[in-house]
């Protein structure tokens, strides 16, 4: 997903919208009010058209909505938060801070989407019968929506991981063989089995003239693929970071640079013969702050002479932060709560390192090499 902005609240989890959301919600509502209810319902005045067209868009991304809301509402009872509901170009996706410790849990969360999307089909099913005859533009808006929420349910029940059918297998084969990693392994190898009956699917629609369904197909299959390989790489650097705390996961290689340095004396100095990203601010011994390149790059080039790290940086203060003895694994769920790729290691109020993701990641990646 790429930027996203906040649209209100539900239940008080945030409910965000992705920027990829437009193009879908634009293309469903060109298809439907100028393709398909033309097609399926001749004679209607050309302004109905688009006035279902756009109020049945608008009634699907609240069925999807209501979708991750049942996950995100099991989630929270089960004890653990949610940090955001996205909608984005492939429907919904409810953002939890961690995963579930027992396989009962994920099951059930699991389980709750397509149970409430194959609800709302079939009040819409009933809403169409009860219509018809008597208003044929609801009951046309019902009839459509009871087949996409039936279609939503079936399809997220493909056992394509992460896809909720896909963990409704792990949670499954969790229960059965005890072990959460060999679960989620077993589940990430068929997800990537069922990416690539759907790329190799999309290649067939190509070739049989069907080009925008089969490219459609071929961008859902990557999208698995690559959903199922971030999730279970991520679940190994948790499961390699078990045993280590904040302390030992701090970033080593960090220069420091004093408040006071102007961003032209570091550019022509240190910034040109090192391959940093991300310098820490100090004033004396202390801590107050990190400057990252794109900081840098926001100040033109007349301004640098006047310009301190200091001016630019971003204080501490508004940093996600840890304290030494926090569990390494618990630093990803950091990550997970927002778009920072960054927290500070704070110890008794005094800053004794930076945790970035990516240095996360790469300590994570030696400790597994280090146990072969």
């Amino acid at each position: 997903m790429g930027r996203s902005f906040r649209i209100g609240k539900i239940f008080g989890i945030p409910l965000m919208l992705d920027f990829s959301w437009l193009f879908i919600f634009i293309f469903i509502t060109l298809t439907l009010s100028t393709d398909f209810f033309p097609n399926s319902y001749e004679g209607w005045p050309e302004s109905y058209y688009w006035i279902v067209g756009i109020a049945t868009s608008l009634i699907f991304f609240a069925s999807l909505i209501a979708h991750e809301t049942a996950h995100s509402i099991v989630s929270k009872r089960t004890g653990i938060p949610v940090i955001s509901i996205t909608l984005f170009l492939l429907g919904g996706v409810a953002q939890i801070s961690r995963e579930t410790s027992k396989p009962k849990n994920e099951l059930i969360m699991s389980l709750a989407g397509p149970l409430c999307s194959a609800a709302i089909g079939g009040i819409f099913y009933g809403l169409k019968y009860l219509f018809d005859g008597v208003n044929v533009y609801v009951s046309a808006l019902s009839s459509y929506l009871s087949y996409i929420n039936l279609a939503l349910a079936v399809f997220n029940m493909i056992p394509g991981f992460p896809m909720d059918g896909g963990r409704v297998l792990r949670a499954v084969i969790w229960m059965g063989k005890k072990d959460y990693l060999q679960a989620t392994r077993i589940a990430t190898t068929v997800g990537y089995a069922i990416s690539i009956c759907f790329i190799a699917g999309g290649v067939f629609l190509i070739f049989t003239q069907y080009i925008f369904s089969g490219l459609w197909l071929i961008f859902i299959g990557f999208f698995i693929s690559n959903a199922a390989r971030t999730t279970y790489q991520q679940l190994l650097m948790r499961e390699n970071l078990k045993g280590y705390t904040a302390q030992d996961a701090i970033s080593q290689d960090l220069p420091r640079i004093p408040r006071n340095v102007n961003l032209r004396d570091l550019i022509e100095g240190t910034f040109l013969k090192s391959s940093n990203r991300l310098y820490l601010v100090t004033d004396g011994d202390s801590v107050i702050g990190i400057l990252t390149i794109w900081q840098i790059k926001k100040v033109p080039q007349s301004q640098w002479n006047i310009t301190s790290v200091a001016y630019i940086m971003i204080p501490v203060e508004q940093l996600k932060t840890v304290r030494p003895a926090d569990p390494a694994p618990s630093i990803i769920e950091k990550f997970d709560q927002g778009q920072d790729d960054i927290v500070a290691v704070l110890n008794e109020g005094k800053v004794s390192g930076i945790i970035t993701r990516q240095g996360l990641f790469y300590f994570a990646q030696r400790l597994q090499i280090s146990k072969g």
